[in-house]
């Protein structure tokens, strides 16, 4: 008995027909529909700082970027909602909450690294030589050695 992979297929026509992939797709295409009405809605200001995490029995969850735009936000709260409830899409809405979470962080964290020039190390290493204080000379002699190669 051999296994015998299934033929491959699109990755249009999985989304369309797996039943995980079909619900999860058309969840997606939902919350970007939502996402577009809002932004229609929102101040141009703002678009960009508030997102559409969920639409579930009368209340929508905004994701927003940061605490001073979700005070923005809540200040226009009731306009917000008389003018999303004159959308088909938003009939029924009871309740709006913003919840704040701050963008992911792309690309390397920025760590502390000490870049000297060698002149710049030789002119600390010389103070260094002349402080009487052992800690002190201590720490400007660490720091000359943070001297980049020439």
């Amino acid at each position: 008995m051999t296994f015998r992979p299934l033929p491959a297929q699109a990755p249009a026509a999985l989304l369309r027909e797996a039943k995980p992939l079909k619900s999860l797709f058309s969840q997606a295409q939902q919350l970007a529909q939502l996402q577009r009405l809002l932004d229609s809605q929102l101040q141009p200001a703002a678009r960009g700082h508030c997102h559409v995490a969920s639409w579930r029995e009368g209340c929508l969850l905004l994701i927003v970027t940061d605490s001073q735009w979700a005070t923005r936000l809540r200040y226009q709260q009731r306009r917000l909602q008389r003018q999303l409830l004159t959308l088909e899409a938003f009939r029924g809405l009871t309740r709006i909450l913003f919840k704040v979470q701050p963008p992911m962080q792309t690309g390397p964290s920025s760590s502390r690294t000490i870049k000297l020039s060698p002149a710049a190390a030789e002119s600390i290493q010389t103070a260094a030589e002349g402080i009487d204080d052992p800690r002190l000379r201590a720490a400007l002699e660490r720091l000359a050695r943070h001297a980049q190669p020439e």
